[in-house]
């Protein structure tokens, strides 16, 4: 299959969790950019898909798909140190149950940037969470990358990436472990609201050798994981031929997406990441498909 050209963004953050653009705003540079399809996936957050439903009128020629990225924990199973996340995609945004667990999320995440900031208040940083919700656009969702924002903006930090570096990454001095969901119920709640369980960004597990993954897939499929995303602008060449072939040994769907934040990432455009990346229109209707499937199953008797 050529993946030389593509048109569509299956991996998209706004304000309702930690990018900088309100979802609406991410609809009208779609269209600039001639994607013809493309899914929000806040992290484990609906509400900015949900916005999105509420303005039908505004999609225009672009596909959408309601979609959400949890964070999980890493099964018992499986040691790693890197971002693991599960992506879902067609998800009703009603389901009681996604939105409780996600309301859980959420509220765990804010009761985790006080801490952050008292960390940088004993680092000698005179500043404050009311700093960084009255700069953030979406007073809700306030995180990491808003912090490392107000950091620039005082002068503790050259970049936000910077920022992350020396403070805010895994491991550094303001670092606190953000709320997990168990991998297994994320991928449950997932299917149970209608939706396609996807492994997000393998490539940045940090596993030992390529054989990890296939361990971690015969696991994984079991408990009801439909699919691999493949295209990623952090993975090398030789990743993404390998994610590939894996997902098509397992019979699972293939995914991508430039993981879009706006201004906080600003080095990632949407539907072309770093200037490389091309998601073919194809992906989105075989998982449109599957989607499909899912639904009119479920409206059988």
């Amino acid at each position: 299959m050529d993946y030389k050209f593509g048109n569509i963004d299956l991996h998209v953050h706004s304000t309702a969790s930690d990018g900088s653009l309100d979802p609406l705003e991410i609809l009208t540079i779609a269209k600039k950019a001639g994607l013809k399809a493309i899914a929000l996936t806040d992290h484990d957050s609906i509400e900015g898909a949900q916005k999105i439903l509420a303005h039908p009128h505004l999609l225009g020629p672009v596909k959408f798909l309601t979609g959400v990225e949890i964070s999980v924990s890493p099964p018992d199973f499986f040691s790693v140190s890197g971002s693991f996340h599960i992506l879902g995609y067609g998800i009703d945004v009603d389901h009681p149950d996604l939105n409780q667990i996600l309301r859980k999320q959420q509220d765990a995440r804010k009761n985790r940037n006080p801490g952050i900031i008292a960390r940088l208040n004993e680092l000698g940083f005179d500043m404050s969470l009311d700093e960084v919700i009255s700069a953030s656009e979406d007073k809700a969702q306030i995180g990491r990358p808003h912090i490392a924002r107000v950091m620039v903006k005082k002068g503790f930090a050259r970049s936000i990436d910077d920022a992350f570096d020396a403070y805010l990454g895994k491991g550094k001095p303001a670092y606190i472990d953000k709320p997990r969901v168990d991998t297994a119920k994320a991928i449950e709640l997932i299917r149970l609201a209608g939706g396609i369980p996807i492994l997000a960004h393998p490539g940045l597990l940090e596993v030992i050798d390529f054989d990890a993954y296939e361990y971690l897939l015969s696991e994984l499929v079991p408990m009801g994981l439909m699919g691999v995303e493949v295209y990623y602008p952090n993975h090398s060449a030789e990743e993404t031929d390998f994610f590939a072939e894996l997902a098509e040994r397992f019979g699972l769907l293939v995914t991508g997406g430039s993981d879009f934040h706006g201004a906080i990432n600003p080095e990632i455009q949407l539907g072309s990441g770093k200037g490389d990346l091309a998601v073919p229109y194809i992906l989105y209707e075989r998982l449109a498909y599957e989607i499909s499937l899912l639904k009119s199953s479920e409206s059988s008797p």
